[in-house]
Order: structure tokens, then C-alpha cells, then sequence
């Protein structure tokens, strides 16, 4: 009973609450040390797979010209708010890579990828700005630091000075599941759909900071909707099912559009 109390009580102890959200979350990691490891990792993933270099694609052009408006766009919000010390180290990375796969994603410190396949769903700069929102918004949301401290608690593993070592091959597979892409089950699933909803909400508004329309989020989970051929019940998926997420979407628009100067 005793040492389950202390437990609870550095679990407390390790709970922050979000600039941006709001919501106490649980971050037993340095966002340092985090970014370090994800620039590792990163640059890994770039040299196993086919990037696009820009300046002669058109499509790896828009990647980063999108990024960087959106990522110029939230430092800018965050600096206005006085909470500049959020993004600390952040060096924005907008790459694109030669995959079928519809995904993208970014890790701590704004290194982000998009794949391809994810560019045919969206279309155009607009739906863009929306995968891109979305994604930036799990990263400034720590949503990768919560996942990860939870699945480091619920395995048993120790959280004590570097964790993040080329020899420690279990705590490194755990950060990868975490940030790289990939479904996670069991204890970490149900925030995973929560930290979904959060990405969305505020996804739409840092793209409508960009000046791109908010209202293109639900044109691109429409797309997303009737791609989704092999439906599983929500309780089964880590992401919320795709007419939950529009209907949580169409209560969020009024906040974002607020936001949105064309």
C-alpha cells in the first residue's frame, strides 16, 4: 500500500499541463532529450527510404512551402502568448517521401514527413495544411511524451538519466512504436484515440492561422471515410472512427474559422 502511494505520488508529481491544451498530462521525459533521439531516429528513417528532393518536384515544393507557413504560423501564436520557451529547439524538417502509404507524421523538434500516397487524398495545398496541422499538432501537445511515459510505466522499464542510448535496444524500440509510424494497442490505445480528437481541433486551427481553410478538414476525412473500405468497430481502432472525428470536427469549425483570414 505504501509504495503504491509513492507511486501514485510521483506519478502526480510527473503530470504538467499543456500551454496549448490545457489538459494535465503525464511527460517523464526532457523534450531535450526527446528531440535528440527523434533527430537520430529521423535522419535513420531519411537514409532507408526514397526522399524527394525539392526543387525538382513540384509536390516536395509544396510539402515544404506549406510547412513552413504553418510552422511560422504557430511560432508566431506561441511568441504572441509569451509561451516561446514551448519550442525550444524546435528546427523545423519538412520531407517528402516516395511511399504508397497514406500517412504523415512528425516528431519532436518539427521533424516531419509526408508520404506520397497521402498527397492523392489530399489534393491540394488546403488538404495539405490540414494532414500538416494535424501531425504538428501531436508534437507541440507532447502527445508523444505522454505515450511514451505511459508505455515505459506500463512495461517496467526505467526512466532515469539518458534512456535513449544506440545500446539500449528495448527503450529505443519503445520510442520508435511511439513516434514512428504504427498502431499502438492495449494500455496506450484509448489516450491514443483522445490525443487524436486533440490533434484535429487544434490541427485546424494552426492551419487556419497559415491562411488555409479550416473547412477542407471535412472534405479531406470525407475522402478518408470512403477510402476506408474494411470498417472496425471504434473500440477497436487507436484512432477515433472517421464519422466520429467529422462530426467533432463540424463543433471545432467556428473556433478555427476565427482564425482563417484568406
Amino acid at each position: 500500500m505504501r509504495i503504491s502511494c509513492i507511486i501514485f505520488f510521483l506519478f502526480f508529481l510527473s503530470c504538467e499541463r499543456n500551454a496549448i491544451t490545457g489538459r494535465r498530462q503525464l511527460n517523464l521525459f526532457p523534450e531535450a532529450d526527446l528531440q535528440k533521439q527523434a533527430l537520430t531516429e529521423y535522419r535513420s528513417f531519411l537514409n532507408k527510404n526514397k526522399v524527394i528532393p525539392v526543387g525538382s518536384n513540384k509536390q516536395a515544393e509544396m510539402v515544404k512551402r506549406v510547412g513552413i507557413r504553418i510552422s511560422d504560423a504557430i511560432t508566431n501564436y506561441y511568441n504572441q502568448k509569451g509561451l516561446y520557451n514551448e519550442l525550444v529547439g524546435y528546427k523545423w524538417e519538412f520531407n517528402l517521401v516516395n511511399s504508397k502509404e497514406i500517412n504523415a507524421w512528425c516528431m519532436p523538434g518539427g521533424k516531419v514527413v509526408v508520404y506520397t500516397g497521402i498527397l492523392d487524398v489530399a489534393k491540394n495545398e488546403n488538404g495539405l495544411a490540414i494532414v500538416l496541422g494535424h501531425e504538428i499538432a501531436h508534437a507541440v501537445a507532447h502527445h508523444g511524451n505522454e505515450r511514451l511515459s505511459q508505455a515505459f510505466i506500463a512495461q517496467g522499464l526505467q526512466v532515469a538519466g539518458d534512456a535513449f542510448t544506440k545500446k539500449n535496444k528495448e527503450t529505443n524500440a519503445v520510442f520508435n512504436a511511439v513516434f514512428m509510424p504504427g498502431a499502438q494497442l492495449g494500455v496506450i490505445m484509448p489516450n491514443s484515440r483522445n490525443h487524436e480528437l486533440e490533434a484535429d481541433h487544434f490541427g485546424i486551427i494552426f492551419a487556419a492561422m497559415a491562411g488555409y481553410d479550416p473547412r477542407e478538414s471535412l472534405v479531406f476525412w470525407n475522402k478518408m471515410n470512403n477510402l476506408n473500405e474494411n470498417k472496425i468497430p471504434e473500440w477497436l481502432a487507436t484512432h477515433p472512427s472517421n464519422t466520429k472525428r467529422i462530426q467533432k470536427l463540424n463543433e471545432f469549425m467556428d473556433e478555427a474559422m476565427a482564425f482563417y483570414k484568406p
